[in-house]
């Protein structure tokens, strides 16, 4: 979006936009861009409160009366969040008994791959009632997916499966197709959870999460440019006290 309010502006349309990652607004220095502190997806931060979304729009809308750039904004409020529906909890028993001789690596990738076939008939739930599902950028099936995340952790990429991308590309399309999976499949559960429930679900309890986080390390440590342009979009900001844990 950065890209294109330059290309804009130069035609002479003043622009203003949301950014929901700071650190690509930083670079891009978009004539003006208003930060917010919300969930990827939600730029307009809570659904269904009109009041808070009018807020947001405004905000970036107030941008347009700067009277030099680049600007970048920050939103002063957090979302608010429904109240849940008591009782919500873990669609699967996580983390089962591992072999002792196996490598803390072989742990997690196995317990990665244990999480996604006991969340399979949750996900199978959640598309069947809501007719449709966000997995499927990466064009891999989950388990394949799951692996190829896993298969990061090593010293050196893994050669793309799909010939038309880059490794990094593929490793991001396959963690939004995993983070995905996940949520969905735990939306499906009996009870109703906040978007923050799973959240703290998903990056505090799960072996994909973990294995996503110590991808987000390596991409920190890396030189590589396509490694360096996931740090900000791994691991959400509000996940990111757990890198020290």
């Amino acid at each position: 979006m950065g890209g294109l309010a330059h290309y804009l502006e130069g035609g002479g349309l003043a622009t203003t936009q949301i950014s929901l990652i700071r650190e690509h607004s930083e670079r891009m220095r978009p004539p003006r861009a208003l930060w917010v502190p919300f969930e990827l997806g939600r730029p307009l931060g809570a659904p269904d409160d009109a009041a808070f979304q009018s807020r947001v729009v405004m905000a970036a809308l107030d941008l347009l009366g700067a009277e030099e750039g680049p600007v970048l904004a920050d939103f002063p409020e957090e979302a608010p969040e429904a109240d849940a529906i008591t009782g919500w909890a873990c669609p699967i028993n996580l983390a089962p008994p591992r072999d002792e001789a196996e490598t803390a690596a072989q742990r997690l990738d196995a317990a990665f791959a244990d999480e996604i076939e006991r969340l399979r008939p949750w996900h199978d739930l959640a598309v069947e009632a809501l007719g449709r599902t966000m997995v499927g950028a990466s064009g891999l099936d989950i388990i394949e997916a799951g692996r190829f995340i896993a298969a990061c952790l090593e010293p050196e990429l893994p050669a793309s499966p799909l010939p038309e991308l880059s490794p990094t590309e593929v490793l991001r399309l396959a963690c939004d197709d995993v983070k995905a999976f996940y949520l969905e499949a735990a939306a499906a559960q009996p009870g109703q959870a906040t978007s923050r429930d799973l959240a703290e679900w998903f990056w505090g309890e799960t072996a994909a999460a973990k294995v996503i986080i110590a991808l987000r390390a390596l991409c920190v440590e890396s030189e590589d440019k396509g490694l360096r342009a996931l740090i900000g979009i791994l691991v959400p900001r509000a996940q990111l006290h757990r890198m020290d844990g």
